[in-house]
């Protein structure tokens, strides 16, 4: 049997390490377990966007509508594989149920609310613990290659000035003025200059070696198996290298959570959507600045060494197949766009699985039934973006302190 700490988290990828953080901040005894190593799942090589700017909700009028139509594209950004699966459907309705305008419009004010918060967080958190994960304010620059996109991209534009979102609408030649790496043939951009990106992984393991400095114990190669209850209550958490008996567990093990959960005999209303992305070596003439490109839903991301292309939505299920036509389709949306990529060899391929609510919205909350379960998952596309609050948050919940964003908006109850 392992020794009983405070707090046992589960999971050490961006949300799960903010989280012990914060708990360890609050003079909590903290442990970490993790089924693989630190920042191997969704955390290891994703965009590394922090985007206030990407603030409306996954669940929009007319999604749904969409995805099914590119369900019969195999190079389609976002796929629902067609499957026999309840949860899948169960999922699909609650969906289709958050797709309201209004609900949408309430999920935007959320999440715009958490998204700068983490922001500010950010900023003091790498300075503060010198974190070398290559943290930079410069901005997102999204960028359209047709007139009928960039117009339906200015009205959404529209509704994110009316929540205080900072943008400027740029001409063709504006935009390529402020990033010359890319082709001409564009109609124009929106710059957010509130966002920022850095190096996930980097961040994730440079922030697990302060936790290990200050005493916080990091198990990796520990697979959860099963959770010991009694009267309301985890006493014991069984993993594949001995039984832990914390007072208190943080679930931040994002799409393996519902399946962790499973013998509580609680449905997670959680999908995972995978993701891929492209790292390739900087070429000469180089984006200075992240990217999206629209059409294709691509973000790309300088990074210190590497230039990095990452996007889809994929949600298949709990497999990690590299589907290569959604490989292909990223890179064909890199050469279309940017220069100086035509030539370069792809690079490292990389798949994650994201966590995703039907809503759009993460859930921070007391597990139900149990006084000393919490969980946090269910970040969608943002959880680099929302790693610090959240782990502020749960340090907050866990110690009844009141919490620095409404918690109400998530609350796991919602969905019933």
């Amino acid at each position: 049997m392992r020794g009983a700490p405070d707090i046992l988290v589960i999971g050490s990828g961006a949300i799960g390490i903010c989280s012990a953080y914060y708990l360890a901040e609050q003079g909590l005894r903290v442990a970490v377990v993790e089924q693989g190593e630190i920042g191997s799942g969704c955390s290891g090589a994703n965009a590394g966007l922090i985007v206030p700017s990407h603030s409306i909700p996954l669940a929009t009028p007319g999604a749904l509508g969409q995805g099914l139509k590119w369900m019969l594209k195999p190079d389609s950004p976002f796929y629902i594989k067609p499957r026999l699966d309840p949860n899948l459907w169960y999922w699909l309705w609650k969906f289709r149920k958050s797709c309201h305008p209004q609900q949408m419009h309430q999920g935007l004010s959320v999440l715009r609310d958490l998204n700068y918060a983490s922001l500010e967080l950010f900023k003091h958190l790498v300075v503060d613990e010198a974190l070398p994960c290559n943290y930079r304010q410069d901005g997102w620059l999204m960028i359209y290659s047709t007139d009928e996109v960039f117009q339906k991209a200015q009205e959404e534009a529209h509704l994110l000035q009316s929540h205080d979102i900072e943008l400027k609408i740029l001409r063709a030649d504006e935009a390529l003025e402020m990033e010359p790496a890319l082709h001409s043939e564009i109609s124009g951009g929106i710059f957010f200059p509130d966002d920022a990106h850095l190096d996930p992984a980097k961040f994730v393991q440079a922030l697990a070696e302060r936790l290990r400095g200050r005493g916080v114990t990091i198990h990796t190669q520990t697979e959860v198996t099963e959770f010991t209850t009694l009267n309301g209550n985890v006493t014991a958490v069984r993993t594949t290298r001995g039984r832990f008996q914390p007072k208190q567990v943080v679930l931040a093990a994002g799409a393996w959570s519902a399946e962790l959960v499973k013998n509580l005999g609680f449905r997670l209303p959680i999908q995972p959507a995978k993701g891929y992305s492209i790292s390739m070596k900087k070429p000469e003439a180089c984006p200075s600045i992240p990217l999206y490109l629209s059409e294709a839903k691509v973000a790309v991301t300088p990074l210190e060494d590497v230039l990095r292309f990452a996007g889809t939505l994929e949600l298949s299920g709990m497999n990690f197949n590299i589907n290569l036509h959604r490989v292909d389709a990223i890179m064909r949306a890199a050469h279309y766009f940017l220069k100086n990529v035509e030539n370069q060899n792809m690079g490292e391929i990389w798949r994650g699985l994201r966590s995703c609510t039907p809503d759009g919205l993460p859930i921070i909350d007391r597990f139900p039934g149990y006084n000393n379960l919490f969980i946090a998952t269910g970040h969608c596309m943002l959880g680099i973006t929302q790693a610090p609050i959240t782990g502020k948050l749960v340090s907050q919940l866990l110690c009844g302190q009141v919490p620095d964003v409404d918690l109400a908006p998530f609350r796991i109850d919602r969905f019933k």
